[in-house]
């Protein structure tokens, strides 16, 4: 491991919740890639497949947040294992009434009631920036870090979920996504000397995060952004299956995964200068740029190196992004703000995994990556348009970055 990664690790307890929420994560690359393995293995429609996909990050996006508020209030111990084991019992019932055949409405009712799943990354990368608020270098590593840990579920996940519904059952890849949530979450709350102490409670106002107009603009430029994640599953599973390969989707959104996750392993090693909004923006529009070649797709192999080479911008990207949430947001409310991050990518994969599954059923899987190529366009338009609001000064003391401080993050490359 590269100096600057052993380093934070120096902390204790760091390699524990690390480690814990990395078991936390993997659901989170499992869980909707299985509903729409599953499904398409029960019944062939792609379209019921990307709907409960959609409904289920819909959900999250919705309660994710009143979550994680609930966490800065009361800990993560209290809040994070009954809203975990309440997603892992509707979960349940989404699986036995899947293979029952029961009616499609028990689906999306049992779809939505598991979104109370919370945001393990968002959990983790606070411990982060309680034991390093005052070092901003190695909390930058840090994010950096968990960004490759948040590729490498990536990485391993679908190979794992796809694997297991193919070769095994339908319902083994959400099983086994329930089950890791249960020991991730039940492990990082047993970790107490790290979790960070709730702030008193007069310091708490009813204000949410996202009256941050910074925190707006990353929070709407990621919701095109997660369209793009959640069309890319889909349709990939889809373009894999016409090519009579279906259980090689889990290897090529591997592929994916593992592009971005080399790219973070670098961005944690470099000492860039310049405003970080810049490089957030750069990342975005890079983005985009990258799902234009999927249009050529013509084979299995032409699509891995092409979604490779897509994924070398998202992982310093999304470290540049904690970095610019920390910056936005009340320290009061930071787990909260990282977490409407996670809402915007839910609502954006809901959003893109069902339009990519009814176009995928209307016009084959060739003409589904046209949504993902729309949606960063559009990711892309947004971050253009809102660029200005990330570099406006923010209060200081009430738990953001003043101006200087700021000024020193940007010059340091991090935050």
């Amino acid at each position: 491991m590269p100096s600057p990664y052993r380093a934070i690790f120096a902390a204790p307890g760091s390699k524990g919740f690390s480690f814990a929420g990395f078991f936390g994560r993997m659901p989170l690359s499992m869980m909707g890639i299985g509903v729409v393995t599953m499904i398409s293995q029960l019944t062939g429609r792609y379209g019921l497949a990307g709907a409960l996909s959609a409904t289920l990050a819909m959900s999250a996006a919705v309660m994710g947040p009143q979550i994680s508020r609930l966490v800065d209030r009361h800990g993560q111990a209290r809040v994070l294992r009954p809203a975990t084991l309440a997603s892992v019992a509707a979960v349940a019932g989404l699986l036995v009434c899947a293979q029952q055949g029961a009616p499609d409405w028990t689906l999306f009712v049992f779809s939505a009631a598991a979104g109370c799943v919370p945001s393990v990354g968002s959990m983790v990368r606070a411990r982060w920036a309680a034991i390093y608020r005052g070092s901003p270098r190695a909390l930058h590593t840090a994010y950096a870090w968990e960004s490759i840990v948040d590729e490498a579920c990536f990485v391993l996940g679908p190979i794992v979920s796809i694997g297991l519904s193919t070769a095994w059952f339908p319902e083994a890849g959400p099983l086994l996504a329930a089950v890791l949530l249960l020991i991730g979450v039940f492990w990082l709350t047993a970790q107490r000397s790290t979790e960070p102490v709730p702030h008193p409670r007069e310091q708490h106002t009813r204000a949410s995060a996202m009256r941050s107009g910074g925190l707006q603009v990353l929070v709407l430029t990621f919701v095109a952004t997660g369209a793009i994640f959640g069309a890319v599953d889909v349709v990939t599973v889809a373009f894999a299956e016409e090519q009579g390969h279906k259980a090689a989707a889990s290897v090529v959104l591997a592929v994916y995964a593992l592009g971005s996750c080399v790219a973070g392993l670098v961005f944690g090693l470099l000492h860039l200068k310049g405003p970080a909004g810049r490089r957030w923006l750069v990342g975005v529009c890079a983005m985009a740029v990258s799902m234009i070649p999927l249009q050529l797709a013509g084979s299995l192999t032409f699509l891995a190196v092409a979604l490779f080479v897509a994924g070398l911008s998202i992982a310093p990207t999304m470290v540049t992004t904690m970095a610019l949430v920390e910056a936005h947001v009340p320290r009061t409310k930071l787990t909260e703000g990282m977490t409407w991050i996670s809402t915007g990518l839910a609502v954006g994969v809901a959003l893109g995994s069902s339009a990519a599954g009814w176009t995928v059923d209307a016009a084959g899987a060739d003409a589904g990556y046209a949504v993902p190529a729309v949606a960063g366009a559009v990711a892309a338009v947004v971050a253009l348009l809102g660029y200005r609001r990330l570099n406006r000064p923010v209060p200081t003391r009430e738990g953001r970055a003043d101006e200087h401080d700021q000024h020193d993050e940007h010059e340091s490359h991090v935050a």
